[in-house]
């Protein structure tokens, strides 16, 4: 393939208007309101014990394994470096989709979360919706129930771990946050760019003027608010309460999964390319190639454009189907697996099918890298139905199951069209637990992807009795509206029992976070630092989950670092001793051009030259890195097999297992109900839960 297909790539300038006239959103009137309700959006200091906190105690097996903040010594963020260095070589980063901090943790106790503060300090509490008559009604946050009883006085279950998926194109996000003119999330128009209505908000959110919404967009604009607990999601949050649970971790795009996956490997979703090209960014051809990535778009590698590449060679398809004819851009910057080529990069990317059209931009990262001198670092991103699995009928891989739009190292010429690196580093999801059990993993350590998809290989299906949902819901990823929460769950469960159980748990570090929010409620205010070409806010979204899993973790801590995607690459630069891709030459020269000819200094890679963005390093702790403490024993991390395949997980009473009381519980009453007329599938079992007739599909 050569350049100039990659020019008829080019993206439009005009497809973000495109993008917010076809999803149908409501225009909202704006209007400048008080600054940023103050929060723990702080700049990361290393060691300081206001920044991590030991959680209220729960059980007792937990606490025997706490140390206390007020006995931690202080390292040096050198030291602390030097000490992982000599205890971790494996880091594993379990890569989720699709859910808000809040969503999971907002009442888990110790958190930032729904209840930690005032109604009136926690941004979009109480929000906008429109009702079925027509009037603006309000709407806060509330615990999805397990259950409600209908008119006939039955108990309908609600099975809340299959929830329908929310609106998280770009657009619908930067309106969801709402802005204020000085770029400061409001949070409070959630609800009301969900309903998906073509009327008009008046800019104080009391008067709405267009056609009322159907039952169906009322109860959509209701999902967007809705939240669970450890009885729903019992597996995140013992390890969260084991572990060291990050409530200050955001996404870095604004969007959907595609330019979260990319960035998490990149920390940018190709801001330095497009200030490179700027036809990227412009009208021709109105393509999904258009730059910076903030859309879906399928890899250009595997697709129809990918004509030149040999078929024994072409990188899977979404679910194995026809290769897309409107592909993204061949994405051409710095990321980490080119980094990790250390000093063989030179013989490793002369081994690249087209290096004039994937080495363009990167010509002195390479020189840089290999001057550096640097071991290559060993990684792998194993996706379910990359290639054969155990759940392919015959011996064919069928790719079903498997997600092109969230394999990031796909996206990237000097990966995708290199043999070399696709046949060494890109994996199916079960060949990461053939890897595990035959302790086949390199001697030196490094970096390893795990993903799920449309499918999962415990063969589990979701407990509802409706077809539909059977059909719909057998997911492992976490996706909503084709993933079950708790066959997710099992995903982690499996994945973490694999590593604990083996031979890397005590060189370990195991880091569970998602890409993006699937556009549900957190009422975090993310810090606004860059824009699209369109002028709408690009860098960085809203908050979503992250738990560190590691014999040197703290236990049973909750820490308030700012961190994003770009902070697990800071700690990997770090723990590899890497230079951030901020400092590799060409991205650099790419950022100093940002800033001179669109005025945004923070147009690059988010692991250098970023304020707000931590190394990760408050969740080690210091006397477990040091020997004062012993490790954390590979025991603590695990969860028995027989629990992690019985649906429910812990038969729905997770909370009272692992002895928890989330904050929205008071005197044994929950404090936010659901609305009456709450379904968490409105589009899957369209109706009305508590109607006697529901579902009938």
């Amino acid at each position: 393939m050569k350049q100039s297909v990659w020019s008829k790539g080019c993206a439009a300038v005009a497809i973000g208007a495109l993008m917010q006239s076809s999803l149908g959103l409501a225009q909202t009137e704006f209007v400048k309101t008080s600054e940023r309700v103050p929060q723990r959006q702080t700049q990361p200091a290393l060691d300081d014990k206001d920044q991590v906190e030991i959680g209220p105690k729960s059980s007792e097996e937990v606490a025997a394994h706490v140390i206390r903040m007020e006995a931690s010594p202080r390292l040096t963020a050198d030291q602390k470096i030097e000490l992982l260095r000599k205890k971790v070589k494996y880091v594993f980063v379990l890569f989720q989709e699709n859910r808000s901090f809040d969503f999971y943790f907002g009442t888990y106790p110790g958190a930032h979360g729904l209840f930690s503060q005032p109604e009136s300090r926690t941004p979009g509490f109480k929000q906008p919706i429109v009702d079925a008559d027509g009037k603006v009604g309000t709407i806060s946050p509330f615990k999805i129930p397990q259950s409600v009883v209908n008119t006939s006085g039955a108990t309908v279950l609600l099975y809340p771990e299959d929830t329908d998926s929310v609106n998280h194109a770009h657009v619908a996000i930067d309106a969801k946050l709402n802005l204020t003119p000085s770029h400061v999330a409001r949070n409070d128009r959630y609800a009301f760019v969900e309903q998906g209505l073509t009327g008009t908000l008046s800019s104080d959110g009391k008067t709405y003027t267009g056609p009322a919404p159907t039952q169906q967009q009322v109860q959509k604009g209701e999902l967007v608010m809705g939240h669970v607990d450890c009885d729903t999601a019992p597996f995140l949050w013992n390890y969260a309460d084991r572990f060291t649970l990050y409530d200050n971790f955001f996404d870095t795009v604004i969007g959907p999964s595609t330019p979260n996956a990319i960035a998490m490997i990149a920390g940018q979703s190709g801001e330095t390319q497009w200030v490179k090209h700027p036809e990227l960014a412009s009208n021709v051809n109105l393509t999904a190639g258009q730059l910076p990535v903030t859309a879906d778009p399928a890899p250009f590698w595997g697709s129809a454009l990918d004509f030149l590449t040999p078929p024994s060679e072409k990188q899977p398809t979404e679910s194995g189907a026809a290769p897309s004819g409107n592909p993204a851009s061949n994405l051409t910057f710095a990321t980490l697996p080119l980094s990790f080529m250390g000093k063989d990069i030179e013989k490793t990317t002369a081994q690249d099918l087209d290096p004039s059209f994937d080495l363009l931009d990167v010509k002195e990262d390479i020189r840089k890298i290999a001057g550096d001198n640097n071991k290559p670092v060993n990684w792998g991103w194993f996706q379910e139905g990359y290639d054969h699995e155990s759940t392919d009928p015959t011996s064919t891989a069928t790719n079903a199951n498997y997600i092109a739009h969230h394999n990031a190292p796909q996206y990237f010429g000097y990966e995708a069209n290199n043999p070399v690196e696709t046949k060494a580093h890109l994996k199916g999801l079960g060949d990461f637990y053939t890897a595990i059990k035959a302790k086949a993993l390199p001697a030196a350590g490094g970096v390893f992807y795990v993903r799920g998809g449309y499918g999962n290989l415990d063969g589990l299906t979701p407990r509802s009795p409706s077809p539909a949902v059977k059909a719909a819901f057998t997911g492992n990823d976490d996706h909503p509206g084709y993933s079950d929460a708790q066959i997710s769950e099992s995903l982690l469960a499996d994945s973490i029992n694999a590593i604990a159980s083996s031979k890397y748990w005590p060189e370990s570090a195991i880091i569970i976070t998602y890409d993006e929010t699937d556009g549900l409620f957190d009422h975090t205010q993310p810090v606004i630092r860059s824009f699209d070409p369109l002028g709408n806010a690009l860098d960085q979204g809203p908050r979503i989950p992250m738990i560190l899993i590691s014999p040197y973790a703290r236990a049973h801590a909750i820490t308030h670092e700012a961190t994003e995607h770009g902070s697990i690459i800071k700690f990997i630069d770090d723990l590899f001793n890497l230079t951030p891709l901020a400092d590799l030459p060409d991205e650099r020269k790419a950022r100093e051009l940002g800033e001179k000819n669109y005025g945004q200094k923070n147009l690059g890679p988010s692991d250098g030259y970023t304020e707000g963005v931590g190394r990760l390093l408050s969740g080690f702790d210091n006397q477990r890195l040091l020997g004062s403490a012993p490790p954390l024993p590979a025991s603590y991390a695990m969860i028995p097999e027989a629990a992690v395949t019985t649906l429910p997980h812990v038969g729905a009473q997770g909370c009272r297992a692992l002895q928890i009381t989330p904050t929205d519980m008071v005197d044994g009453k929950v404090i936010d109900p659901a609305p009456a007329d709450f379904n968490p599938r409105p589009s899957t079992n369209p109706g009305l839960p508590t109607s006697g007739i529901w579902p009938t599909n």
